[in-house]
Formats: structure tokens, C-alpha cells, sequence
């Protein structure tokens, strides 16, 4: 076994250099991704992801490489509905499509150091207080149920809670500035509509967080797996983005599927002290509702 300290190192370095080719080398230049590049990213993505499973499965053995490929498969799945609503955002926003790179780019940076914070105040939590998995898994039910009959309109944003904090306490230009965040004018700093806009899709995945950390908890309690898996899913977030966002409307049905696997989730959590089901079949029902929840909006395609 290698030592946990030089695992977590290893996998955060990875992660860095990783990013600091994406943002140095890669996209040096704005410009709009068209859709092979983001398929060939995305392919990227999971492609390294599984390379990373099969590394746990040689140093953690089958076990822990299949409580990973689950947890993958969970935050992936989640993070759909997650896209849903940044894709609003910069509608709404208006922001240049060469421009959308970058915000993502650090929205999943910030995404990152808050869901390594969240994982570790998480595992904290379950190690201090058994009774915990009670409280997640009946927050998890709560989610999905009030996921599937959530409205889909999309929200005002004029009354959005970050949008008014960040225009009463920071000066912000009226218009953008090309892919800058900040700009001085007459020797004061002011920040951009770029950068509430970055605020904005943070704060959308801080919720998103709130309910996709305690789902993973129920699939392993290993808080590497926890927080690789969940690395992993984000960071292929950006290049899903751009793959998607234009069929995004055309799975109409994906959101009742992604109810159903939270309330599953949380059912599983609320009965671990009598009923363990394990992560193979966890697994299966992730895969399955997913599955059906597509090929359903494929056969039944919404009406106008």
C-alpha cells in the first residue's frame, strides 16, 4: 500500500499540471471550442479517469476500483444538471463564446479547493457521528424528490443572491472587458461582469456540492476514492459543457432519472445499519436509471 500522504500528493500535482497545460498551452488564445474539440476532450477525460481506476485497482484492489468507477459515474451524472444551469447563466449573462473557456476554467478551479474542503469537513463528520448517514440520506431523499418536480424555467438572475452582493459591495463596469476580470479605470480597480459571472457559476456548484458530497459518501467511505472520483468528474465538466450544451434540452427526461438515483442513494444511506447493498448493484441501478432516463427521452422526444 502506498502511503496515503504521497497519494494525495501525487494525485494534486497531477491535477495542477494538468490544468496548467490546459490554461498555458492548450487555450492560450480565446476562442470559441467547437464541438470535436470538446468531444475530444471529453474523451480525454474519462480516458484518464479509467487509466486512474486502473491504477486504484493495482494498489487498492477490485473492490476499491469499482467503489470509483461508481462514484464516477454518480458525480458525472449529477454534474448534467449542474451544466444545465451554467448553460443559463451565460445565456443570460450574454457572455462571448470565446469568453466561456475561461469562466468554466476557473469556476473549476474554485469548484476544486471547495469540494476538497467539503470532502474533508465531510469525513470529519461521519468519523466523529454514526448518526450522520441518517441526516444525508434523508437530505438526499428530500433533493430527489424535489428535483422531479422542480420547475426548469429558468431563474431570473437580476434577483440572484450573488449577483446583488457583488454589485452592492464591488464596483463593476457596464460592459466587459474582452476575457479580463478586472480592469482599472481613473486609478481604481473595478471588476468586470465577467467576474460575477464566474462568482455566479461558483456559487451554483457550491449547491451543486451540497448534494453530490453526501451521495458519494453512501458509495465508499474511503475519502481518496471520494475525493479522486469527485476531481475527476469535475474536471471533465468543462469539456462535457461544450459537448452537450446544445442537446442539453433534448433529454427531458434525464432530471426524473437523476431524482430517482438520489432518493436511491438515500435510501441506501438511511438503511446501511440493517440492509448493505453493495457497490456492484449501486453501481448497476446508477447505470440502469441513466440508461432508461435517455433512451426514453430519445423514443419520446418532448412536444413543443
Amino acid at each position: 500500500m502506498i502511503p496515503d500522504i504521497w497519494l494525495y500528493s501525487g494525485f494534486i500535482l497531477l491535477v495542477a499540471i494538468l490544468l496548467a497545460l490546459d490554461l498555458g498551452v492548450f487555450n492560450r488564445t480565446p476562442h470559441v471550442v467547437r464541438l470535436s474539440e470538446a468531444l475530444g476532450w471529453t474523451a480525454f477525460w474519462i480516458t484518464l479517469a479509467m487509466a486512474f481506476n486502473g491504477f486504484v485497482y493495482y494498489t487498492r484492489g477490485p473492490e476499491a476500483a469499482t467503489e470509483f468507477f461508481a462514484g464516477y459515474l454518480l458525480e458525472q451524472s449529477l454534474s448534467v444538471d449542474n451544466i444545465f444551469v451554467i448553460i443559463l447563466i451565460l445565456r443570460y449573462f450574454k457572455v462571448a463564446p470565446q469568453y466561456h473557456h475561461k469562466v468554466l476554467f476557473w469556476g473549476i478551479v474554485g469548484a476544486i479547493l471547495m469540494r476538497g474542503s467539503m470532502i474533508a469537513v465531510g469525513a470529519a463528520l461521519i468519523a466523529a457521528f454514526d448518526w450522520i448517514f441518517y441526516v444525508f440520506g434523508a437530505f438526499l431523499v428530500f433533493t430527489g424528490i424535489r428535483m422531479a418536480f422542480s420547475s426548469e424555467d429558468a431563474e431570473d438572475l437580476e434577483d440572484n443572491t450573488v449577483v446583488k452582493l457583488s454589485r452592492r459591495f464591488l464596483r463593476v463596469t457596464n460592459e466587459y472587458h474582452q476575457e479580463r476580470f478586472t480592469v482599472i479605470k481613473e486609478g481604481a480597480r473595478y471588476f468586470t461582469p465577467l467576474f460575477v459571472v464566474l462568482l455566479t457559476v461558483e456559487f451554483t456548484d457550491l449547491i451543486f456540492a451540497v448534494d453530490s458530497i453526501p451521495a458519494i459518501f453512501a458509495i465508499t467511505d474511503d475519502t481518496f476514492i471520494v475525493f479522486t472520483s469527485n476531481i475527476f468528474a469535475v474536471m471533465g465538466l468543462r469539456s462535457l459543457f461544450f459537448a452537450v450544451s446544445g442537446v442539453m434540452n433534448l433529454f427531458h427526461y434525464l432530471k426524473y432519472g437523476l431524482s430517482l438515483i438520489l432518493s436511491f442513494i438515500g435510501v441506501k444511506m438511511i438503511i446501511l445499519q440493517w440492509v448493505h447493498i453493495p457497490t456492484e448493484i449501486a453501481l448497476g441501478v446508477i447505470a440502469g436509471v441513466l440508461a432508461i432516463s435517455i433512451l426514453a427521452s430519445v423514443l419520446f422526444p418532448e412536444k413543443e
